[in-house]
């Protein structure tokens, strides 16, 4: 079946209850045995087919039992308010990886994702710096989750380290930093001094582009 064409560049965030470093990244399983966590961007520049999505937001809230290849994955995504119904439909269209060729980030979502929760429209507040390290998402009454540097334990100061992923499906270059999370939706869990990833993106229907 033909693909339809989409695009989607924006700031990425993944915040999870993991140790600094996100196991998943390595192949390895998750610090605390199952994963709690939060993925999704802010687009700035975005299209599917001819919808454009200039400006929107979506994020998912996810929980994993063991090691995300292992799969019975928990998923709700949070899509913002403001999007049309074409819009909706057009990141649908995007999150389903029907429109994504193999090995890539939504395809991979697709197949370890067993239970998918209805959607949430909501207002979504994103803060996000990049290179500070530093960033909030708010969504009333469902999520709220800040981000902020990695603090040096004897000394306090910024700890600065990054993850580089010549080949990866997610980013190719991301800040990592520390999360707390708090949500409230399908999938509850709250979490203090957890994983942080930061970086901007090109999504596309055959992987990652920058």
């Amino acid at each position: 079946m033909p693909r339809t064409d989409w695009r989607l560049e924006g700031e990425w965030i993944k915040n999870c209850t993991c140790a600094y470093g996100c196991p998943c990244d390595f192949n390895a399983p998750p610090t605390r045995g199952s994963c709690d966590g939060l993925l999704g961007m802010r687009i700035t520049k975005g299209h599917f087919g001819d919808v454009r999505l200039d400006g929107l937001s979506f994020f998912v809230t996810v929980h994993f039992p063991g090691a995300l290849h292992e799969g019975n994955g928990q998923a709700q995504p949070i899509i913002d308010e403001r999007a049309t119904p074409e819009q909706r439909e057009a990141l649908f269209g995007i999150l389903s990886g029907q429109n994504s060729a193999e090995g890539t980030l939504f395809h991979i979502f697709s197949l370890i994702v067993t239970k998918m929760h209805d959607p949430i429209f909501a207002p979504i507040e994103v803060r996000f710096d990049q290179e500070a390290r530093v960033a909030r998402i708010v969504v009333p009454g469902v999520l709220e989750t800040e981000v902020e540097p990695i603090k040096n334990p004897v000394t306090g100061a910024d700890h600065r380290i990054q993850v580089v992923m010549p080949e990866g499906f997610e980013h190719r270059v991301g800040e990592i930093a520390s999360s707390n999370i708090r949500s409230t939706g399908a999938i509850r869990f709250e979490t203090k001094g957890g994983h942080s990833t930061l970086a901007h993106v090109v999504q596309t229907p055959d992987g990652v582009a920058a």
